[in-house]
């Protein structure tokens, strides 16, 4: 048999088959649930520092008192002003950034991490690169768990996408914990509404 004739043999096959609806997947929701609450508390346990804050120069503001030495400032979202374009020529060119800046697209309470694509980090590197990470995320944005965020998550409609939970780190060497091993060194999340 040829491979025309094995591929044909398959399409034959392929268009006499009887359809049959998926199953459907539930989404294990439960009512009642605090998602923020839910998403904090998890969040915590990946290391993240959470602030509560009602404009981005409060934001602005803890960031400075946290990383006084930080000196370049490369931001993905136009509210938040870094002092290094984002639009560079090669994702290299950000690996001199001390504080990278971006919103998350949503957050997942079961995990306490975000979604982002490059829509949110517009160069990807700015996620990996940078040595510490500040996140925006609007309360309202937040997915209670895996279930229900796989069905916000457009794959079709993204060139790259990914989960960010906490900054990195790696016990791989004597079980010792070391944070910012292959990525941000911290990760500093602000829940603060997107603007209107």
């Amino acid at each position: 048999m040829t491979k025309e004739e094995l591929l044909t043999s398959v399409r034959h096959f392929l268009s006499k088959r009887e359809k049959v609806t998926y199953p459907e997947i539930p989404t294990f929701e439960k009512p009642g649930i605090d998602l923020k609450a839910v998403f904090e508390t998890n969040a915590k346990l990946a290391a993240v520092d959470i602030y509560d804050v009602s404009t981005i120069e409060e934001a602005q503001d803890i960031m400075r008192k946290k990383l006084p030495d930080a000196k370049v400032i490369c931001s993905a979202t136009q509210e938040w002003v870094g002092n290094k374009d984002i639009h560079v020529a090669h994702p290299s060119d950000l690996q001199d950034v001390d504080l990278g800046v971006f919103r998350a697209e949503f957050g997942v309470a079961e995990m306490g991490m975000v979604w982002c694509t490059e829509k949110s980090l517009v160069t990807n590197s700015i996620g990996y690169l940078s040595q510490h990470l500040a996140v925006l995320l609007d309360p309202a944005d937040i997915s209670e768990n895996m279930h229900t965020a796989y069905q916000r998550v457009d794959i079709p409609q993204a060139h790259y996408g990914c989960f960010v939970m906490g900054p990195s780190a790696t016990a791989d060497i004597n079980a010792v914990l070391i944070h910012g091993a292959q990525g941000a060194r911290t990760l500093t999340l602000f829940f603060l509404k997107k603007p209107l």
